[in-house]
């Protein structure tokens, strides 16, 4: 899980690098035209898969969402600190937990509904509406979490029929397709310096994928979870070290929240799991 969270931060760094050299689309469809070569391992398992009509529209709906995710995400991360960005994106794991309440028909106790509360309260101290001003970059980014948290929903109803490397693949395919048209309509020849950054974003992403996916499958969640608030001192860290970006205490009040309220969601999870099935050696992958 450490080594997701530097993967993942130094995706956000690069794309942060690349700035705005490069239209917003075009740097999104690049990372997932890249990320192609790092699936490609996968698609022969989707060739073999079973996919009925059903579970195509979910996958066209997760990759058109995922794609609005992304272009608002690469948005925000070339326009505020890498620590707001780490921040709020925190926020998708409350996204599922209230989505899954609303459109799957999981309980909500009080307990969790508590937990969302506090989680809620912690991207307010991050973002201080009233005492800064708040970017447009920020709103991107709570769209990025609105987004990312939809398209997890979707993705917990398809890996149930489909094996999670086949997910994964679909994901990459749909979003390429979705961003290219954007893409192509804003092009900009990119340098051969600007196709190597863009790789190396692909690179990390995919590793961070493969590393957390190792990370569940030998350890609970329970003792996972916490591991990612590491991720906002790394970001931060990034931020003030190579783009001189002002480390905010609030920042990392409001992140930590949140984190505190999804590792509480995650451990009573763990807990009403242990009370209902025997004890079994918990993984998840």
């Amino acid at each position: 899980m450490v080594l997701s969270g530097l993967m993942f931060v130094g995706m956000n760094a690069v794309v942060k690098h690349v700035g705005t050299a490069l239209p917003t689309a075009q740097t999104g469809f690049l990372r997932f035209a890249f990320g192609l070569i790092f699936v490609a391992p996968a698609f022969g398992a989707l060739r073999r898969a079973r996919i009925t009509p059903r579970l195509w529209r979910l996958i066209a709906w997760r990759g058109a969402v995922h794609s609005v995710a992304v272009l608002l995400w690469f948005y925000a991360m070339a326009r505020i600190p890498l620590g707001d960005v780490m921040a709020i994106n925190y926020l998708n794991p409350i996204g599922v937990t209230v989505g899954a309440a609303f459109l799957l028909r999981e309980a909500l106790p009080p307990r969790r509904l508590a937990a969302v509360g506090v989680a809620l309260l912690g991207a307010l101290v991050v973002l201080r509406p009233g005492l800064r001003e708040i970017e447009p970059g920020h709103f991107a980014m709570l769209g990025t979490a609105l987004g990312l948290a939809s398209g997890y929903l979707i993705a917990k109803s398809l890996t149930a029929e489909i094996a999670p490397a086949v997910v994964v693949a679909l994901l990459t395919v749909t979003v390429s397709i979705c961003l290219a048209p954007f893409a192509i309509s804003v092009w900009v020849p990119p340098s051969g310096v600007e196709l190597g950054w863009m790789a190396l974003a692909a690179f990390f992403a995919t590793g961070g994928h493969y590393a957390m996916t190792r990370a569940f499958a030998v350890a609970p969640l329970t003792v996972t979870q916490p591991v990612t608030f590491l991720n906002l001192v790394w970001a931060v860290a990034l931020g003030a070290v190579l783009f001189g970006e002002a480390v905010d205490p609030f920042v990392l009040l409001g992140g930590g929240m949140i984190i505190a309220a999804i590792s509480f969601i995650t451990w009573r999870e763990a807990r009403a799991k242990r009370v209902v099935t025997p004890p079994v050696q918990a993984t998840k992958g």
